[in-house]
């Protein structure tokens, strides 16, 4: 028998390593849902740092396979050696979480391993609907499955919003690597390439496109926050969605600069924006 205690102590630890704001949303949320919250997101962490922990694409491919094959239950090895696989596992049967949106999930970040650029805005938006929308809409689900319908198109623009935030925050590593997410065609609105964004020597056309790109963002939480009111049963899943809008902010303020620039705010401001948000119920 699980010790569920015990469990969610590792989930919370993997998850304060990988993903501390999503680690305070669960530590936020009722008690009772945190340990599904914790895997959920934990799971989530997994996918994201595989590029991290990877040299080439192959490996990384094969690391995702192998949590597509645990959700279709085809999976080589024990999944009960691997205490976010496990709990995940335990969690998606309880909350019956829908199994194709978790693959969804894996299956998006397969362009992660690689180099190839986003064409249109409609790709990008698919990327993060695929990812950080799903994340909200599952964590919804496991909040209570009978508000998270009521949620789903503001969890929609919701996860855009907070997928270019967390763009914006990795854009000198992704620079570094020669990834670009920003999509091409707000580059070639302002009159750049992918490479001549890589190059960096076009601040002022830079500046324009990471304006662009962020303010992309402001319009989707935008829309968020104007879809209709967010049940209180609900609300903790779109906790780090508070903390969007300071970083699209930033990145608009700082431009080419944010290649050179801290544009996180600190843990301790992070931390009290979203406890500010869980007392107001507004993101």
């Amino acid at each position: 028998m699980t010790d569920l205690a015990t469990d969610l102590d590792i989930l919370l630890a993997t998850l304060r390593d990988t993903d501390r704001d999503r680690y305070l949303a669960c530590l936020l949320s009722p008690q009772d849902k945190r340990r599904p919250l914790a895997a959920l997101y934990a799971f989530n962490a997994e996918l994201a740092r595989v590029r991290d922990v990877v040299r080439e694409a192959l490996p990384g491919e094969i690391r995702l396979q192998w949590w597509r094959d645990l959700l279709e239950g085809s999976a080589h090895g024990d999944a009960g050696a691997n205490p976010v696989a496990a709990a995940l596992l335990e969690e998606v049967d309880r909350y019956r979480l829908p199994r194709q949106s978790l693959v969804a999930m894996i299956d998006a970040r397969i362009g992660d391993l690689y180099d190839d650029p986003l064409s249109t805005r409609n790709e990008l938006e698919g990327y993060a609907g695929e990812t950080a929308s799903a994340l909200i809409q599952l964590a919804s689900l496991v909040l209570s499955a009978d508000d998270a319908a009521r949620s789903a198109e503001a969890a929609g623009h919701a996860g855009v919003a907070q997928a270019i935030a967390g763009l914006l925050l990795l854009m000198p590593l992704h620079r570094q690597r020669g990834q670009l997410y920003v999509p091409l065609e707000i580059l070639n609105a302002t009159g750049l390439d992918r490479d001549a964004f890589l190059a960096g020597r076009d601040p002022a056309r830079i500046s324009a496109a990471i304006e662009a790109f962020a303010g992309l963002g402001l319009e989707h939480l935008a829309k968020a926050r104007s879809a209709g009111a967010v049940s209180k049963a609900v609300f903790p899943a779109f906790l780090p969605v508070a903390l969007a809008e300071p970083v699209l902010r930033k990145a608009m303020r700082a431009g080419a600069q944010i290649f050179e620039r801290n544009i996180q705010p600190p843990q301790w401001r992070r931390q009290l924006r979203m406890a500010k948000a869980q007392f107001l119920q507004r993101f």
